[in-house]
């Protein structure tokens, strides 16, 4: 048995200006910076959301903007299995994450289980 739930909403930006694209989405989503942005060296910004929502993150990317989820896993080879068998499509291997895609063409990615309250509110699947 694995688990799994909503991780996070992950906001891809392509633009070359990190610090603009995520205080725009802070002063949309009403939701401060989680740490000061280091524009030489980062890529993403955290953004600090209340303890039961879901974590939002804005990025720089090299495709065109589009916002994906992050599926959360204790088991991420038996995440991307369960996936696979309902259509889904794997795309890469980034760090310790797999980037996927839906059947209906919707990526998203497979990430290690971050969330304080994963154990208590992931769904259980059958390996």
């Amino acid at each position: 048995m694995h688990k799994s739930k909503l991780g996070g909403l992950i906001i891809d930006c392509e633009s070359n200006d990190l610090a603009a694209a995520a205080e725009f989405w802070s002063a949309a989503l009403g939701a401060p910076l989680k740490e000061p942005l280091d524009t030489q060296s980062d890529q993403y910004v955290k953004l600090d959301m209340p303890p039961d929502s879901p974590y939002v993150e804005v990025q720089t990317v090299d495709h065109a903007s589009r916002v994906h989820l992050d599926i959360e896993s204790d088991d991420i080879a038996a995440e991307v299995r369960r996936l696979e068998n309902l259509g889904a499509t794997k795309v890469a291997a980034v760090k310790d994450w797999i980037v996927m895609e839906a059947p209906t063409g919707q990526r998203f990615c497979v990430v290690p289980a971050e969330n304080a309250d994963f154990e208590t509110r992931a769904n259980k699947w059958p390996d």
